[in-house]
């Protein structure tokens, strides 16, 4: 059912640096954080990241289950942008970097916390491509509550079987492996091998290229050949079985494979029947799915799920909603498998277009969370979709900006990221007024960004532009403000005044509402405005499809 509104709740280094430590001081200032020096060195482009690009990864590890130990090495190839002599290569505690090897020589390293700062022999000469091979090990931060506490899931099946996986957004891939570690830089194509006891198999993002037998273990050899960003590599080791199919996608035949625990056969292959689906709706809506040459996978895992690219993780338990529940108190959380579409559609936001500082991670969030609508809309129609949204808007907080403090790896509190940001999307689209305009602006993103890492103000001027409409005030009010744009009005006989109140600068979004059981469009700002009708107002309601607030005076 609808609710009606008045009841709802440039990356230069030296800049960046410059502001990352501006934005820590002014949070404390303003008493809003405690950012430190490790936050920092955690979120910013520093100079021992911005003057090298990576190319290439190799990550080459042993998983010890009943040790919960890891050991390796990540071999790291780059380009060299700017001359220098000092890399920054991250690690968390207490994971233990043993030593970096160039050219066949051990090199300097000064450690700080988890940020480590290789010294290489000689200046680096730009336009060279140059490799390390960084050694290590060590136990692995525990998830806690994964995937929100990341880390590594040591838990164990039914069957008393080791049932391992990986998560880590926001805490970083460093908690497990060494790497770069900030989203703005993208390895172009990795390669996974994953030592595992024989019994078990190893699943990571990619397609599997080889399985290597070793005494009493197996290494499972992955190929990524598309860029990937460091979270979303993955490990997930288990009892699998694997079933698939083949989609006839908009690129072509897509294979779609899918690994659960060996007991949960039947029950999988009737559940991902919604995989198909899923894919129909988004190719639709996004355009193709990014990653044909590493084909789509969903892995079964120990805890709920999230969007490793090409390697979704799920563990909804095979049923509908929410782990059962409905978001949205509508009926239409229950006509899907939340976690199998959500965490897919992040394929086109999150791994296709991903934000280069997590304090924008809206672009994520709020497209995926949007996409869930689309999916109904695709599969059950409009109004389904959008009385999904509007009953999200119970969950949407209001307490802090959905854009967060850059330069320090942190991403706004809550979920209004997700919720709030769904439902600006779908009030844009109302203001849009062409679905088949609003579909090609969804598809033109993920052309546009197509396998890039992008900020919040190249998101809007691509959308301010295809729309051909200044969309400044409009992004301040949802993104940067928790102010809620409330419509105020004022009824009298054939006269209707009204306004906007708790608005930003320049905010005047045009909204839809019922007159006299005629749809019509209003022009409010901040000024107080005059509509006459011919008759006497007998009924004056807004359009639920704008997230906005009205009242009577």
């Amino acid at each position: 059912m609808f609710y009606k509104m008045n009841i709802l709740k440039l990356y230069l280094s030296g800049l960046l640096l410059f502001l990352s430590f501006f934005s820590h001081a002014q949070g404390i200032l303003d008493g809003k954080n405690n950012f430190t020096r490790q936050d920092t060195l955690r979120g910013s482009i520093t100079p021992e990241r911005a003057w090298w690009d990576l190319t290439y990864y190799h990550l080459d590890i042993k998983v010890e289950p009943e040790n919960k130990f890891i050991s390796g090495k990540n071999r790291i190839q780059y380009k060299v942008l700017q001359s220098d002599s000092i890399m920054q290569i991250d690690l968390q505690s207490p994971m233990t970097l043993l030593k970096v090897i160039h050219n066949g020589e051990e090199l300097k390293v000064d450690h700080d916390g988890n940020a480590h700062f290789i010294h290489l022999k000689k200046q680096q000469d730009v336009g060279e491509i140059e490799t390390i091979d960084v050694y290590y090990e060590g136990h692995p931060k525990e998830a806690i509550r994964a995937p929100w506490d990341g880390g590594i899931s040591w838990k164990r099946d039914k069957n008393g079987k080791h049932f391992i996986a990986s998560s880590c957004q926001g805490l970083g891939a460093s908690v497990w492996w060494p790497c770069k570690d900030h989203m703005y830089d993208e390895v172009d194509s990795m390669k996974i091998s994953v030592n595992v006891p024989n019994k078990l198999i190893n699943v990571s993002n990619g397609r599997l290229r080889l399985v290597e037998r070793i005494g009493d273990t197996k290494t499972y050899h992955w190929v990524v050949k598309n860029p990937i960003n460091n979270y979303g590599v993955n490990i997930n080791i288990g009892d699998y079985v694997n079933f698939s199919e083949v989609y006839d996608g908009m690129a072509g035949n897509l294979d779609m494979d899918y690994y659960v625990l060996s007991y949960n056969l039947e029950k999988a292959k009737a559940q991902f029947k919604q995989a198909p689906m899923m894919m129909a709706a988004f190719e639709h809506w996004f355009g193709q799915y990014p990653f044909y040459a590493d084909s789509f996978k969903l892995v079964e895992t120990p805890y709920l799920g999230m969007e490793h690219q090409s390697s979704v993780t799920y563990g909804n338990k095979f049923m509908n909603g929410y782990l059962g529940r409905d978001l949205s108190d509508t009926g239409w959380g229950l006509k899907f498998d939340f976690i199998l579409v959500h965490e897919s559609g992040h394929e086109w936001f999150a791994n296709n277009i991903t934000n280069k500082d997590v304090a924008d991670m809206w672009i994520h969030e709020s497209f995926t969370a949007y996409s869930e609508n689309l999916y109904l809309d695709y599969h059950f129609g409009k109004q389904a979709s959008a009385e999904y949204v509007i009953g999200t808007r119970a969950l949407i907080a209001n307490k802090t900006p959905i854009i967060s403090t850059y330069g320090v790896n942190t991403a706004s509190e809550g979920t209004d990221k997700y919720y709030k940001g769904a439902n600006m999307l779908h009030t844009l689209r109302q203001w849009v007024d062409n679905d088949e305009k609003w579909r090609q602006l969804l598809r033109g993103l993920n052309t546009e960004f197509y396998h890039q890492t992008v900020t919040t103000q190249q998101v809007e001027t691509y959308m301010s532009d295809t729309l051909e409409k200044d969309l400044t005030a409009f992004f301040n009010q949802y993104l940067r403000s928790t102010k809620i744009p409330t419509l105020e009005y004022t009824l009298e006989n054939k006269t209707l005044k009204y306004r906007y109140t708790h608005i930003v600068e320049g905010f005047d979004m045009p909204v839809q509402v019922t007159l006299n059981e005629k749809a019509q469009w209003l022009f409010p700002n901040i000024e107080w405005q005059t509509l006459k009708t011919d008759s006497k107002i007998k009924f004056f309601e807004v359009d639920a499809d704008f997230y906005i607030y009205s009242k009577q005076l």
